[in-house]
């Protein structure tokens, strides 16, 4: 995604919301005078920030070091992910448990309230921290007309992770078991255990962000990422570096630039570290290096269309999802891989980045019963299902260009190419996920 994926972007000013209306922008205006966002600029995008090395002695979350041959650059790239090292533990070593701290974020803006105490209880009882069975879904991302809408619609469910079946697991745990193929009675895991701190409320001035509205009448905040990053950095400067603090908003959605319909980023993971931007910098080895993610819930009927239609999978922890399992895979930002493009994901252009959900954001699979906000959109359309709706994540043979895949659970169907090379495995609609990346 340009270099928004390494770096927080230069500051910008927010262009006033009368000079936005006769730009052309702007459809329609809601009643309450807030304008609406046409849906063809209300794109899914995440970010990271910072960047740090780390060395075994460095203050940090628990995470691994491994290398994989690409065989079709001949490069051997390196990379840390989150927990025990999956070909290397025994026993009770392999289950890592991270305390994951939770501060809900209540916003005030434009007059209005958004608070992440509103979205909290759903949050803790999804399948980001409860658990469930991911041997099957009952619903997961279809096609449709990609790219022309209805696209990425709802489609039929059937086996999820088979291997797992039976088994109760969180999501970040379901996917690592599946990533490496740790399924069944494997002792294996990546567990978060949630906690709960205080909420900080965040007043966003009139010049940093503005309230719009999506054709189904949810009514958000949009925020200038700028001012918005530096907000939640000076909040983990207080965190547990051996902790993942986790800031959720409700409706908080961000901008890039000085458009606000240059929109919309739905979360960010990052690290900070001590010193001078290295884990081993002026500290003796033992630095700080803090992780962090950033993620809003989103209500239904912000982007998700009616009736299972276009971006059914974009609502409540699909944005959460996607910077966990990020985060677990990439949690230094700053692990690379051969250049990757796909057609899924066009807005993050060409990049050499390990991110797991972001070529497959929107792409998404039902999970879980969700009783939160399950009534008929604000114009009376009705979006909502009953159900979870987590991201499906890109697993490392994919960015790897490991063919055959011997190193993911296999897929529900025997192919070729033997493993899967995402979660959702079958059930992922596009071709380009059954097989290795492609270059740019």
């Amino acid at each position: 995604m340009n270099r928004l994926k390494r770096s927080v972007l230069v500051s910008a000013v927010v262009m006033a919301i009368t000079a936005l209306a006769a730009s052309g922008t702007v459809i329609a205006a809601a009643p309450s005078g807030v304008p609406i966002i046409d849906d063809a600029s209300l794109q899914a995008l995440t970010s990271t920030i910072g960047g740090a090395s780390v060395l075994p002695t460095t203050r940090t979350v628990a995470h691994w070091f491994g290398t994989t041959l690409n065989p079709n650059d001949g490069v051997t790239y390196g990379y840390n992910m989150v927990g025990s090292d999956p070909n290397n533990c025994s026993g009770a070593a392999c289950s890592t448990t991270i305390e994951a701290d939770i501060t809900p974020v209540i916003v005030n803006i434009g007059g209005l309230t958004f608070s992440g105490n509103d979205v909290l209880a759903a949050t803790l009882a999804s399948p980001q921290f409860a658990t469930n069975d991911y041997g099957s879904t009952p619903a997961a991302t279809a096609a449709g007309s990609f790219p022309s809408a209805p696209a990425l619609i709802r489609g039929a469910g059937g086996a999820l992770s088979q291997n797992d079946a039976g088994n109760l697991l969180q999501l970040e745990d379901a996917t690592m078991r599946a990533q490496f193929s740790k399924t069944g009675s494997s002792g294996y895991h990546l567990l978060l255990h949630p906690n709960v701190l205080p909420a900080v409320t965040i007043n966003v001035p009139q010049n940093q962000g503005v309230l719009l509205q999506s054709g189904r009448g949810v009514v958000f905040a949009d925020i200038s990422i700028n001012w918005w990053s530096a907000q939640i950095q000076n909040l983990e400067t207080q965190a547990d570096p051996t902790h993942l603090p986790i800031y959720l908003t409700n409706n908080v959605l961000l901008h890039i630039g000085s458009n606000v319909f240059n929109c919309c980023v739905i979360g960010f993971h990052g690290t900070r570290a001590s010193g001078l931007g290295g884990g081993s910098n002026n500290s003796n080895g033992n630095a700080v290096v803090q992780t962090f993610a950033w993620a809003s819930w989103v209500q239904p009927g912000l982007y998700s269309r009616p009736n299972g239609g276009t971006d059914w999978a974009l609502q409540d922890i699909h944005a959460l999802s996607h910077e966990i399992s990020e985060w677990a895979d990439d949690p230094f930002v700053n692990n690379t891989v051969q250049p990757w493009l796909t057609p899924t994901a066009p807005q993050y252009g060409c990049t050499g980045i390990l991110e797991t959900g972001d070529p497959v954001v929107a792409i998404g699979f039902a999970q879980g019963a969700n009783t939160f906000e399950q009534g008929p959109n604000p114009n009376g359309t009705q979006s909502a299902d009953g159900y979870y709706h987590p991201e499906d994540e890109t697993f490392l043979p994919w960015f790897m260009r490991t063919a055959p895949n011997t190193v993911s659970e296999p897929t529900q169907s025997p192919s070729t190419n033997i493993g899967r090379y995402t979660l959702m495995g079958d059930l992922n609609p596009f071709a380009g996920f059954r097989q290795p990346a492609t270059g740019c």
